[in-house]
């Protein structure tokens, strides 16, 4: 029913967040591999060490594989994902920042073209000009980063953007400098746990232990560095977020977060002091700690946006909350309200958009997957399940869940219920069926 993507039990948002989340580790390798690169190939052409190109070859290698193969692969599942999760605000990004995903599509491609270059001239070509490709390639990979924040953060706050509609003024929005700062700092901690699980692989001991100790210095300064300029990107967030997180409860995210950021500076600490009891498994599993972690803040920052998609302009579910003249557009709850929802959705060729059918349950169902299946599960038995929290709330008839939609606005994690009276009611009679074990 587009455009509805309505994933049973999981909910389109858990895809998309679980690509999301799997895409950041790649990514983020991306950008911060090559400088661990340049720096131990230099040291290899100064200190006359060919056995630092070892780590260099196996390092390029990982990303060749893990960041340009199975990360593209996932880059390109945000996008299919994201399309089909919420067509509408990805048209408004679209429409928005075309040219800057231009521009880091260019960007992107000196990145595979430079990697692949230089992984392949590896001792083959000149020492200075097999250098000057890795810096290429460094500064080209972190550039697509400072580009892709700033549509990311825009998302979250839009900033001067709302009045003006301009591309700048969305893009240096509150939190862009705070959030490229965290990510880019944090990129050498993913870095750093990477460069130590191929380091430990290295046959060399006294290579394979300066490599190590180097990397969990490194790595340690970025998880510190990253986390001040994370407690500078949450005092940037809008008071609505910190009251999201307030009313939802969040300390399982918050502890898992922590948890893991304190357990990897103790993982660095111990390499740096031990570099000789370096071991690949504890790599992997440090690596995995990272993955957590990283999950924890990225759920944080897709909460913090809640009820919106784009902040203060496109509820989660699609519906534009308000007017925007400067860029010509008008908000969609006012007359949803007075001509029904269903005047804009479909469900295989029939267009609702006169008074509401007979058949009450079947627009119901409508109605609930286009205005809540987008954060709720319509099952039982899913993540965030619908019937259950309305069990919770106490809702036994039609009447405790009109009362239950009516104070939805009061919720800071709600978008308000959209619709006519009699749409009301549809919804109303299908989510009591659902309660009472129907589908």
């Amino acid at each position: 029913m587009y455009p509805v993507w309505e994933v049973p039990h999981i909910t389109a948002g858990i895809i998309l967040g679980l690509i999301a989340v799997f895409h950041i580790l790649p990514s983020h390798l991306s950008t911060s591999v090559m400088w661990f690169n340049v720096i131990f190939e230099r040291k290899a052409y100064k200190e006359n060490k060919p056995e630092y190109l070892e780590f260099i070859k196996k390092n390029t290698l990982l990303l060749l594989i893990f960041a340009y193969i199975f990360g593209s692969l996932t880059g390109v599942g945000i996008w299919f994902s994201a399309t089909l999760a919420n067509p509408k605000g990805i048209s408004a990004l679209i429409h928005n920042y075309v040219w800057g995903w231009a521009t880091e599509w260019c960007f992107f491609i000196i990145e595979v073209l430079a990697i692949y270059i230089y992984y392949y001239t590896l001792g083959r070509v000149d020492e200075k000009l097999h250098l000057k490709i890795g810096y290429i390639f460094a500064i080209a990979s972190w550039t697509t980063m400072t580009i892709i924040v700033g549509i990311l953060a825009f998302q979250l706050t839009p900033g001067k953007w709302l009045e003006t509609g301009k591309f700048f003024d969305g893009f240096f929005n509150p939190t862009y400098f705070p959030q490229l700062l965290a990510r880019t700092f944090f990129m050498f901690t993913i870095g750093g746990l990477f460069a130590i699980a191929v380091a430990s692989r290295i046959k060399t001991e006294e290579v394979r232990e300066k490599i190590s100790k180097f990397s969990a210095l490194l790595g340690g300064a970025g998880l510190i560095l990253g986390s001040i300029s994370l407690n500078w990107y949450i005092k940037m967030l809008p008071q609505n977020s910190l009251k999201v997180f307030s009313d939802l409860k969040l300390d399982g995210l918050y502890k898992l977060g922590q948890y893991s950021v304190l357990l990897i500076l103790l993982y660095f600490v111990f390499v740096f002091l031990k570099p000789r009891w370096v071991h690949i498994m504890p790599s992997i599993l440090f690596i995995c700690i990272a993955f957590f972690g990283i999950w924890s803040g990225e759920r944080l920052r897709e909460i913090a946006r809640k009820p919106y998609v784009i902040h203060s302009v496109i509820y989660s579910n699609q519906i534009i909350a308000k007017d925007l003249p400067a860029k010509n557009v008008k908000g969609e709850v006012s007359n949803f309200n007075e001509n029904g929802v269903l005047s804009k959705f479909h469900l295989k060729g029939i267009v609702f958009k006169e008074n509401i059918t007979p058949d009450k349950l079947l627009i119901g169902r409508i109605l609930a997957q286009v205005e809540c299946s987008s954060c709720h599960s319509l099952q039982r038995k899913g993540l965030r399940a619908l019937p259950v929290m309305l069990e919770r709330l106490g809702a036994k008839n039609e009447d405790d869940i009109k009362g239950i939609l009516d104070m939805l606005e009061s919720y800071s994690f709600m978008p308000p219920f959209v619709g006519t009276e009699e749409e009301k009611e549809a919804i109303s009679l299908y989510l009591k069926n659902l309660v009472q074990g129907g589908k």
